[in-house]
């Protein structure tokens, strides 16, 4: 068994030079290009957005700004879908899309729900009508991304009159 652990370990070393070379790469990548730059600069003026979930929505989400909002939510999946068959009648659920954007948005929506003052209004107000707290949670994810469509699309920094 050593004998293998020896390849598998050199490989998982490469592995993680490689990716930490990657993770170098790409604030390089959009610190040169001036479209990248703004929106990197639009995107992470808003209160909970910070370099990692920026950089995600940059290379993971290209769409942003140039889709409509029902079609923002359901390609990062925030979008509620109706969970019916024939008479049965269910509750609404998000499932599918961009799994990686949806995580690092999951984790920037955790900090605006304290630092965003929309977000942490609407989660507020969702919670005292005594929704569940997941559902508070996805629901505050929608607004964060919807957000930040409409701000990328129209070119406008975050401001609190303009997000209201």
């Amino acid at each position: 068994m050593p004998a293998v652990r020896s390849p598998i370990q050199r490989h998982l070393a490469w592995l993680e030079d490689e990716r930490a070379e990657l993770d170098h790469l790409l604030p390089e990548r959009v610190q040169t290009s001036p479209l990248w730059r703004e929106r990197e600069d639009l995107v992470r003026r808003v209160p909970g957005i910070g370099p990692t979930t920026a950089l995600t929505l940059l290379a993971d989400l290209p769409e942003l700004g140039r889709l409509d909002r029902k079609a923002m939510a359901a390609l990062v999946g925030v979008a509620p879908l109706n969970c019916e068959s024939g008479s049965w009648r269910g509750r609404r659920i998000v499932w599918g899309g961009r799994a990686r954007v949806r995580t690092v948005l999951f984790m920037a929506t955790l900090v605006a729900t304290r630092h965003h003052p929309v977000i942490r209004d609407f989660s507020a107000r969702l919670c005292a009508a005594s929704k569940p707290k997941k559902l508070a949670l996805t629901a505050c994810m929608h607004k964060l991304l919807l957000i930040l469509n409409a701000m990328v699309r129209h070119g406008t920094p975050w401001s609190l009159a303009a997000s209201s």
